[in-house]
């Protein structure tokens, strides 16, 4: 092969999910419901933020950024997912499955970036609230924005310079309804040890390492208000349950997914589903339901848009 690319692959072939009808049917329905929903809750809360001046500018500029992040990885497999459902062939491009990749880690390294930076904004707001706005100021939040893209850039970036020049000379049937590192890894007509070495070193230990970083950090937070408040402790682990579900949702399915990527059964294509289809409606239905102000923001938005469209 001499490192060069003798790719004579030029498409890849899902196996897809399921081929019973009445599983398929299920699904199809399942990812749409949620898929339009996730999109139409992130897409308001963005909205909301956006066009509302009462809410504070650090905790809810992050959470916009998160909202973001949501509409682009729902976007990223689940409307070919469900386009694909009930096609006998589904296949994509050597191209086009490498861009999901791309976009896969982009997104995926953009939000352990800021799901560190929303813990951090928690830190300082329940820890320190003297000093809240001189540390979380606007630009901090720019700093932590921008961080959180190249970080997420580069780490794709690193990853798919070693897989864009893999061999593929064959085999080409991913067992999965998207692409992604570890099957396609296993595909390429050389020896991937190595590889597939660096993408549990890449992916699996960066994960598990954020996961633990925000565990820990809303430990701390936990300890320190039950130390100094224990009125306030009530309120503060209400706070952080939020935060802390969404950080299990996200990181669950890709620690186990990326910590053990030499095997491949039907619990990584449910997981995969929760994550590109259920974690992206979650995250909002979570922030939004059990927050206050941010409910009180969204229905003072909705009544400002529907009497401009009256008078429209």
């Amino acid at each position: 092969m001499d490192g060069a690319n003798h790719s004579v692959v030029s498409e890849f072939v899902f196996l897809g999910l399921s081929n019973s009808w009445e599983i398929q049917l299920v699904l199809f329905v399942f990812s749409s419901m949620f898929y339009v929903a996730s999109m139409m809750g992130n897409s308001l809360i963005m909205l909301t933020v956006t066009l509302d001046p009462h809410l504070p500018f650090p905790m809810y500029f992050l959470l916009a950024n998160l909202s973001f992040i949501d509409l682009g990885g729902s976007s990223i497999a689940s409307p070919m997912m469900i386009y694909d459902i009930f096609r006998k062939r589904k296949v994509i491009s050597f191209g086009g499955c490498i861009a999901q990749i791309f976009f896969i880690h982009v997104i995926g390294g953009v939000e352990m970036v800021l799901l560190i930076a929303m813990a951090f904004d928690r830190y300082v707001a329940i820890c320190k609230p003297l000093h809240y706005l001189t540390i979380m100021s606007p630009r901090m939040c720019i700093f932590f924005s921008v961080s959180a893209w190249m970080i997420g850039l580069i780490h794709s970036v690193i990853q798919l310079t070693f897989v864009v020049n893999l061999p593929f000379c064959g085999p080409n049937v991913l067992d999965s309804f998207y692409c992604d590192l570890p099957q396609l890894i296993k595909l390429a007509c050389t020896d991937t040890y190595w590889l597939e070495f660096m993408v549990t070193a890449n992916s699996g230990f960066i994960s598990v390492g954020s996961f633990f970083i925000l565990i820990i950090s809303y430990v701390v937070i936990i300890l320190t208000v039950q130390k100094h408040s224990s009125a306030g402790f009530s309120k503060a682990l209400s706070t952080l349950s939020a935060h802390i579900t969404v950080v299990v949702l996200f990181f669950g399915p890709l620690i186990f997914s990326y910590t053990r990527p030499s095997s491949s059964t039907h619990l990584d294509k449910f997981l995969a589903i929760f994550d590109g289809v259920l974690t992206p409606f979650l995250n909002p239905v979570i922030y939004t339901f059990r927050n206050q102000e941010m409910k009180v923001a969204m229905w003072r938005v909705c009544r400002q848009l529907v009497r401009y469209m009256k008078i429209s």
